[in-house]
């Protein structure tokens, strides 16, 4: 009973110093030098703080899972955490308990991220293959157990999986924080083993890497991905963040620098679509995803059309030179 207590005023604190004297504090001097009541509202301060934490966390590891060709274990996840949150709300119904459907979410997701890597490593399975089992086995356990209480915890589930920018908490928020930090430093210290297996696995394993393990834990970090930005994206549209920003900044030479493109790139698309979310009234999650097509779009038109106009402007001064020198060769004549 101590030790709960102790780690309840331990949440309650570092909550306090992130939310409040932080962020808080940050965006409130941001409120007030702008003139938009918007940032000084709680709980867009907390919205604003997961977009920002989606938007770093999403292309850090989305990008090693687009260049290895595993952009839909995102969605997997996502349907394996929606089996995990309908796993906590079951339990809370059926047995009056108070287990956070966030940490049920977490566990699942976790373990059929492992599943999914040890059908591919043991069982023979191809990614796509084992992904397309995953997926449906978590969502066909997922709407059991939505069934499973005569619909008593359907209307829970759905902002969980349309996501909404009023089921951002503090508490949820200060875990958002956190599962960020955790993700950073996990692709921090494992940054080259997970470079070097992404584009060579072959030499990767000639040279003594662990594989299987840096495998894993990709595959669990992506599951921490998918369940930290469930709560404002929705499990629908989670997977959404660890691909369209990374594509939008595939043009980008090296790696390092594609990475930070797509987080820059994130940040636009996250912040842009909550603030476009609450100004209209529309679902969050959808919003942030249309806005990062948007940018996508804008990324892939506009370098092919600055270069149809430099190619029409190059061949229309060549067409002007020809015509020149023909004048002035009929005139030698």
């Amino acid at each position: 009973m101590i030790i709960v207590l102790s780690l309840s005023t331990a949440t309650d604190s570092i909550t306090e110093v992130i939310l409040d004297d932080i962020w808080g504090t940050a965006m409130d001097a941001l409120s007030k030098l702008t003139g938009i009541d918007m940032f000084g509202f709680p709980f867009m301060q907390r919205a604003y703080l997961a977009a920002v934490c989606i938007a770093l966390i999403g292309p850090l590891v989305g990008s090693f899972l687009v260049h290895r060709e595993m952009a839909m274990i995102g969605d997997t996840l996502a349907h394996s955490a929606f089996a995990g949150v309908a796993a906590g709300l079951f339990v809370n119904a059926t047995f009056g308990t108070n287990v956070p459907p966030l940490f049920t979410a977490l566990i699942v997701a976790a373990v059929a991220a492992l599943l999914v890597q040890t059908l591919v490593d043991y069982a023979g399975a191809y990614h796509d293959t084992s992904l397309a089992i995953v997926l449906a086995g978590s969502f066909a356990v997922g709407s059991v157990l939505v069934t499973a209480t005569d619909g008593g915890i359907a209307v829970g589930i759905n902002s969980y999986l349309f996501g909404s920018l009023a089921t951002v908490t503090r508490v949820n928020a200060t875990i958002l924080v956190v599962l960020s930090l955790i993700v950073t430093a996990g692709i921090t210290v494992a940054y080259r083993p997970l470079l070097y297996i992404t584009f060579d696995e072959v030499g990767a394993r000639a040279a003594g890497i662990s594989v299987r393990r840096y495998n894993q834990l990709l595959a669990v970090l992506t599951a921490v991905v998918v369940v930290a930005a469930m709560q404002i994206m929705g499990v629908i549209l989670v997977a959404a963040m660890l691909v369209i920003p990374v594509a939008s900044a595939t043009s980008i030479r090296g790696f390092k620098r594609s990475i930070m493109g797509g987080v820059c790139l994130g940040l636009v698309s996250t912040v842009a679509g909550v603030t476009i979310s609450y100004q209209y009234d529309v679902a969050a999650g959808g919003t942030i995803v249309l806005v990062a097509i948007a940018v996508y779009i804008v990324g892939m038109i506009g370098p092919r059309a600055r270069n149809s106009l430099v190619s029409e402007h190059t061949e229309g001064d060549s067409a002007t030179v020809t015509g020149v020198n023909a004048e002035g060769s009929d005139k030698g004549e």
